[in-house]
């Protein structure tokens, strides 16, 4: 056993009296522990707490997630309240699934580890949006996170899932806590210190931003030349950066932080890659979102956005690689070639009903799906295992591309000639200008060159 507080072999007693078996050591972090358990019912994970932090209140609030019973599978959320029934080693701890091996952390991103080289920009995208969705239902039941950072995300480079760990510190909104933050993720107002400020779902929404910058820019939003300037970044210079003078380094009103070429070269290639859509939203949050909570960019906001960026990725013909497209926008140069990159055709959604039907457009190039959330006007979480309809090529004409029925209804195709067609499951549609498809419930596309 590799020094922990627990030895292998030690027994723990749940709340409910049921005895759990310490295996190995998983690792630690600012709070405790986490062991592997061996429990009745399968391996689990138990995360025990350095005495100094087992108090009372700590206990509190654990009990009152536990309470919540919360079981979105986003989440590994507390189970139950685990205790040494010894008194051997005091304190306690609490009972969790163990995290799949498929889900790495964001570091292996940042660092570019091979385990996580399966990651292309559309599970990139798509892990952002996850998070995004993730924290939008916890803070929708009037929970604040408190602490979202890099290390607290773990993410599928392949799916694009993620899990959030750490869940206990989370706490009903306005409710006090002993943890404020990750001083990088913190909210300005936190950082200062501001009078009556505390951490909840308005400063979460400011740690939300910057995880998902570094998510998608893989930088410091607010890391530019300032920084540079900076001797030794102790507390003192950290207080300054996050705090009394924050400073986006793509603020469009000064320019005094931007990106230094040749010191931060991966933020000034990615940002101008970016697409406006994203980037407006960036802007915001960290410019009049820095002194202005209210004015910080809402969950529903990103969620979005970065959907829409998603369904307009576009792989550039010249050299194979996915790009960020602005949504009903310009063709924007490759990242990568910098040749102009060829958009495909376009397959416009319609939803709902009246006035309030909602559009979302698919950008048709050879990857392109259809999923259960684009037929709906408002969906709770993006589901991309519910495949819809698929871009398939033509088994005899390569690089002729129709869209195949991957749903158990019947679709039906209008052309602009005036002739339908009934297109059932397994069967595919050639897509030429004009068509329009209708998928059942009122739902309807168009293809638009």
């Amino acid at each position: 056993m590799a020094n922990g507080m627990l030895a292998a072999g030690q027994t723990l007693v749940t709340e409910a009296g049921e005895q759990v078996t310490v295996a190995e050591l998983f690792g630690s972090g600012g709070q405790g522990e986490v062991y592997r358990v061996r429990t009745p019912h399968g391996d689990r994970a138990v995360k025990w707490y350095y005495p100094q932090l087992a108090d009372a209140r700590q206990r509190q609030i654990l009990e009152g997630l536990i309470h919540h019973g919360w079981g979105d599978d986003r989440f590994l959320w507390p189970q139950t309240v685990v205790m040494d029934p010894s008194a051997s080693y005091p304190g306690f701890g609490y009972l969790m699934d163990v995290r799949p091996q498929r889900f790495h952390d964001l570091p292996a991103l940042f660092r570019r580890d091979a385990s996580v080289a399966a990651t292309t920009l559309r599970t990139l995208v798509a892990a952002a949006l996850h998070t995004v969705e993730a924290y939008f239902t916890l803070h929708s039941k009037g929970i604040a996170y408190r602490d979202i950072n890099w290390g607290n995300i773990f993410f599928d480079p392949t799916t694009g899932d993620v899990l959030v760990c750490d869940n206990d510190n989370a706490v009903v909104d306005g409710e006090a806590a002993a943890v404020a933050g990750t001083m990088d993720f913190m909210a300005p107002e936190l950082v200062r210190g501001d009078k009556g400020a505390q951490p909840g779902i308005q400063t979460d929404l400011h740690s939300l931003a910057v995880l998902l910058f570094l998510l998608l820019m893989n930088h410091h939003p607010l890391d530019g030349a300032q920084a540079l300037k900076i001797r030794c970044m102790d507390e003192a210079a950290k207080r300054k950066m996050y705090g009394t003078h924050p400073l986006f380094i793509y603020d469009p009103a000064d320019t005094g932080n931007r990106p230094v070429p040749g010191e931060h070269p991966t933020v000034i290639a990615t940002w101008g890659a970016l697409p406006k859509i994203l980037r407006d939203l960036f802007v915001q949050t960290f410019t009049r979102g820095l002194d202005t909570p209210s004015m910080r960019v809402r969950e529903s906001q990103w969620r979005d956005a970065l959907s829409r960026v998603l369904d307009a990725i576009t792989i550039c013909a010249s050299c194979g690689r996915q790009n960020m497209t602005q949504p009903d926008g310009p063709a924007p140069d490759c990242w990568k070639c910098g040749n102009t990159v060829l958009l495909p055709p376009k397959l416009e959604v319609v939803t709902g009903r009246g006035a309030l039907r909602t559009r979302r457009g698919i950008r048709l190039d050879p990857q392109a799906r259809v999923y259960a959330h684009h037929l709906v006007d408002d969906p709770e979480r993006h589901d991309f295992t519910a495949v819809v309809g698929e871009m398939t090529e033509h088994p005899q004409q390569r690089g002729r591309f129709g869209l195949t029925n991957r749903s158990t209804l019947q679709w039906t195709v209008r052309r602009d000639d005036g002739t339908v067609q009934e297109v059932g499951p397994g069967r595919t549609v050639a897509l030429r200008p004009g068509l329009l498809l209708e998928f059942g419930g009122g739902t309807e596309a168009e293809v638009h060159a």
